[in-house]
């Protein structure tokens, strides 16, 4: 039987509209990871472990709050407070895994489906270089037929190029043969910054594990390398600098009341 989870393999790109403009493009690549079929793939691929050591790995602990029982425990908990349907759930997450035992995901995006594979919620867990991480919660109401889109009040200190006093619209392609999460943040004055993820599936394999090492070597490094090296081309262009606002609870999340808006692909 062929497994759900997979590797999306594409580009990331960053774009700041005022108060100075900068733009950034890296290639990457993302799992995305069926909860239901994580013991399968601890057992079946040689380059990939679950909660332990391996060339790439995924932890538990390093999503949710890391330390209820079991991450898909903590989502159904998160989607029973929030009043979301938990029956015979199916939970998939699109995050960069561990490589070498080291990682650091900015977005973490998990696609919350029913048992006639309606979506019925999706989770967007932001996480800073503080070690603090903030999930929203946004229903579904079961539509998965295009590309959905939800809004949000932001809630966690993400950079210090970035005020706190800004909203969130998320535009999301589900997972099929191309993913997309693009962000749109905005102030009382408008949308300043454009993110997105765009990737193409790949079977999750030894064999597309190996060929994305050589591709991507030692990319979660890159990625906070990367994050720092922005932040310095910020800082060099006189951007001005939001101090860090210490989150009530490194560990929280939002439940968003919203109806999402769906598109035809």
């Amino acid at each position: 039987m062929s497994l759900t989870s997979s590797i999306y393999a594409g580009t990331v790109v960053h774009t700041r509209l005022r108060p100075k403009k900068h733009n950034l493009r890296y290639s990457v690549f993302s799992l995305l990871l069926d909860l239901d079929e994580l013991a399968e793939l601890d057992s079946s691929l040689r380059l990939f472990g679950v909660n332990r050591r391996g060339l790439f790995s995924f932890w538990e602990k390093d999503h949710g709050d890391g330390i209820s029982d079991g991450l898909k425990a903590w989502v159904t908990s998160q989607l029973s407070d929030a009043g979301i349907n938990t029956d015979e759930l199916n939970i998939r997450v699109l995050c960069y895994p561990r490589i070498f035992g080291y990682v650091f995901n900015p977005l973490t995006v998990y696609f919350c489906y029913g048992v006639k594979s309606e979506l019925r919620a999706v989770i967007y867990e932001v996480c800073n270089t503080f070690h603090e991480r903030h999930a929203y919660i946004i229903p579904a109401d079961g539509e998965d037929s295009g590309q959905i889109s939800h809004s949000c009040n932001k809630d966690l200190y993400v950079s210090p190029f970035v005020p706190m006093d800004c909203r969130y619209d998320f535009s999301v392609r589900t997972p099929a043969e191309q993913v997309r999460i693009a962000i749109k943040e905005s102030d009382a004055d408008g949308m300043f910054l454009y993110a997105m993820f765009q990737g193409r599936h790949a079977p999750l394999t030894d064999r597309n594990l190996a060929m994305a090492f050589l591709k991507y070597p030692l990319m979660t490094l890159k990625v906070t390398a990367a994050i720092h090296w922005e932040a310095l081309r910020l800082w060099l262009k006189r951007v001005p600098v939001h101090r860090h606002a210490r989150a009530a609870s490194p560990r929280a999340s939002t439940i968003v009341a919203h109806t999402p808006r769906t598109e035809t692909r």
